[in-house]
């Protein structure tokens, strides 16, 4: 199998990892709280949800990390906004949290991708 074909198949497979994670951000995030005992604050909790949103997409795909940033962080803006419309509380730290997480995630799936075509 050639190298294109390879690259294609994990995009592929980071795409679907990646809605499959977005769509779990959502129903976690626009459904009723309830106290599960995770520990960690809301806030690392935003943090490393949309980490691990940017990362994939970014490791398979270094030259879409911009988008793929941008994008998450208004997937999370898109959430904020519309939480109060299911009884949950509109955050702008909550934001701020998605924000971070995906440009530390964007950056972290680059360097990493940059890394391994450096190594022997």
């Amino acid at each position: 199998m050639s190298s294109s074909k390879v690259h294609d198949k994990l995009f592929v497979a980071a795409l679907a990892v990646t809605l499959a994670l977005a769509a779990a951000i959502a129903f976690v995030t626009l459904t009723p709280i309830s106290d599960t005992g995770v520990p960690g604050s809301d806030k690392s909790h935003h943090f490393i949800a949309f980490a691990a949103l940017a990362f994939l997409l970014s490791l398979s795909r270094p030259r879409l990390m911009p988008w793929v940033v941008i994008l998450a962080a208004a997937y999370g803006g898109a959430i904020e906004l519309i939480q109060p419309l299911v009884w949950r509380d509109r955050e702008f730290l909550d934001f701020v949290a998605d924000a971070l997480g995906a440009a530390f995630g964007g950056g972290i799936g680059v360097t990493l991708r940059w890394l391994r075509g450096r190594l022997p």
